[in-house]
């Protein structure tokens, strides 16, 4: 099985895998079950009606707009996660980003933005993750779930809403704003690869930080490389793995590997 095959057969089984509770889809209902209070490492939502876990990014601002102990808990699986694994999970654990890396497969003519306005983008989410966490503590609610994060909407609100006849009737103002914030992010992954990746979520721009101190790293040999430039024109997070190998912005999808004439590019877990 090729690399690219078994990285998309990963993200299926983990997606499946999160969202197992059968019950929950049949009934409208959520699974409260003890497993619940563990985090997944991905963009899971808590009140998706398969969820077995949590979203650490909504356990996370549950536990500060509580002013709770809870937050020592969930900061320290995302260390944990981050440290394991880094952006491993945005390429290969979290259902979000599964279901942007099926969009891109449409055959519709893609899209890349300039530089000038996409570099700035990408500090966007950064922008989300300290807000989220401000929002949180000074409105005790949240923020992110609430008003932003598609996964939300599109793993619980629209499933519970159409398998519940009274969550139905409590669909306001807020369900539609969100509602269109969902498609255009649908709309836009058809032509621009993981736009929420990239620009707006907070998971990935936490577990960006720990690429390059983490123990998943990827390696370039120099004796190997000839500077041939097609591990970046690969990339579609338009990383030069040459220059950047551990960039916060890199999913680890192996494309890049693939890519290689020369096999220089190698990935794996390391102590050092």
């Amino acid at each position: 099985m090729k690399r690219q095959s078994r990285r998309t057969f990963i993200q299926i089984v983990a997606a499946v895998t999160q969202n197992a509770y059968i019950p929950g889809f049949l009934n409208g209902v959520i699974y409260q079950g003890k497993i619940k209070r563990l985090c997944v490492p991905g963009l899971n939502c808590y009140s998706c009606p398969g969820a077995l876990g949590a979203c650490p990014v909504g356990s996370l601002q549950n536990a500060l707009g509580r002013h709770s102990t809870g937050p020592a808990y969930v900061l320290g699986t995302l260390i944990l996660f981050g440290v394991l694994l880094g952006r491993l999970v945005c390429g290969f654990l979290c259902p979000f980003g599964l279901l942007q890396d099926l969009l891109a497969k449409v055959p519709l003519p893609k899209l890349k933005l300039p530089r000038w306005l996409d570099r700035p983008l990408r500090y966007l989410k950064y922008v989300v993750l300290i807000l989220l966490v401000v929002l949180a503590v000074l409105m005790e609610e949240p923020t992110f779930c609430k008003y932003l994060c598609p996964a939300g909407l599109l793993e619980a609100g629209l499933p519970l809403t159409s398998l519940n006849p009274q969550l139905a009737g409590m669909r306001g103002p807020l369900f539609y704003v969100k509602l269109g914030i969902l498609i255009l992010i649908v709309l836009l992954s058809l032509s621009i690869f993981r736009p929420f990746c990239k620009y707006l979520c907070p998971l990935g721009a936490f577990y960006g930080l720990f690429n390059g101190v983490g123990f998943y790293r990827l390696q370039v040999e120099e004796t190997k490389c000839v500077r041939c430039g097609r591990c970046a024109a690969a990339c579609p997070m338009d990383v030069d793995v040459t220059k950047h190998p551990n960039s916060p912005e890199c999913i680890r999808c192996g494309k890049c590997r693939d890519a290689c004439p020369h096999d220089a590019i190698s990935g794996g877990f390391r102590c050092r």
